[in-house]
């Protein structure tokens, strides 16, 4: 019969287009052309078959097989078919394992959030080492302050972030996992008087004019290094504020100031620009001129309902820790 006189479709059988029973069967038949020997492939008897075929070309409204009492031939429309519907039969059949590999977290979308300091070391290897042992996670990631990671968690936008803030303040309300513990160090001038000094005292500095993150940004670390300098009775001379670790190490190169910055920051090689650690006071009794406060990196989710990929991320920023 000519694809000339194809039949109109019958809409009432549209539904019933999603069995992939239908499409195995027409595979069968394209690939067999013979209804009995497909039928034998499909464990089934010829005349089901052959209603299955008609029933699937009404659907259609279209015909997919020429046939005469010796032959059964594929029309162009069923030529045009065939490859679709292979590739539906092992998509399909590829099914279950897609559901348990994304059951078990390792297939699926990460949309990981990070601040500047991490991405310095740490980000780049753990991303290659998690990418290496579940290559079918997509890692979506961003590079964002403390305030922008806490706004997109909060709106779903992310699904986790690895977030700055003073030692034992990581963001209440979330889950979290402890990531570096570093010290603070302290960046100045490379021309500054006090930078040929191997090791300098919380006293040489107090009255430097600083280089700081706003408030928003890091609230606990800012807070923590404004109140050392108030239990040294001083107020500290902001003279910037700037967003970025990068942008504040700049600013210090250009001599707007000194600022405070977690030891990782070092592996930011700005010409003009040298760290040096700062410890107590000279005088050990005096305890208002103890050192600077540390800074802690933390892996922030929200506390309920991690994705099984999460989950995984989780697990495996816990096994770099061991």
């Amino acid at each position: 019969m000519s694809e000339l006189t194809n039949p109109s479709p019958d809409t009432s059988l549209t539904p019933h287009l999603v069995e992939l029973r239908l499409w195995r069967q027409f595979v069968a038949v394209a690939e067999e052309l013979h209804f009995g020997h497909a039928a034998t492939r499909l464990h089934m008897t010829q005349p089901p078959l052959t209603q299955a075929i008609a029933h699937l070309e009404r659907s259609l409204g279209v015909r997919l097989f020429d046939r005469t009492k010796r032959s059964v031939q594929l029309t162009a429309t069923g030529q045009a078919l065939l490859p679709a519907a292979l590739d539906l039969l092992a998509r399909a059949q590829a099914l279950p394992a897609q559901a348990r590999a994304a059951a078990a977290g390792e297939v699926g979308r990460l949309r990981l959030a990070f601040v500047s300091t991490v991405g310095f070391a740490l980000l780049p290897r753990w991303v290659r080492a998690f990418r290496e042992i579940y290559p079918k996670v997509q890692l979506d990631l961003l590079e964002a302050t403390g305030d922008l990671q806490l706004q997109g968690l909060e709106r779903g936008e992310v699904d986790a972030g690895f977030m700055l803030h003073a030692p034992g303040f990581a963001p209440a309300g979330l889950a979290h996992l402890l990531i570096t513990q570093e010290p603070l160090v302290l960046a100045l001038p490379e021309q500054h008087p006090l930078a040929t000094r191997p090791m300098l005292a919380l006293a040489d500095v107090l009255s430097e004019p600083l280089v700081i993150f706003p408030r928003r940004i890091v609230p606990s670390l800012f807070d923590a290094i404004f109140a050392r300098y108030h239990a040294a009775g001083c107020l500290p001379l902001v003279a910037q504020e700037a967003i970025q670790m990068q942008t504040i190490v700049n600013l210090v190169s250009a001599g707007l100031g000194v600022a405070w910055v977690p030891d990782s920051v070092r592996q930011f090689q700005r010409s003009g620009v040298v760290y040096r650690e700062v410890g107590a006071t000279r005088q050990a009794t005096d305890k208002m001129f103890s050192a600077m406060p540390g800074c802690e990196t933390s892996l922030v989710w929200g506390s309920e309902g991690a994705s099984p990929t999460l989950q995984r991320f989780v697990a495996f920023a816990g096994s770099q820790l061991t």
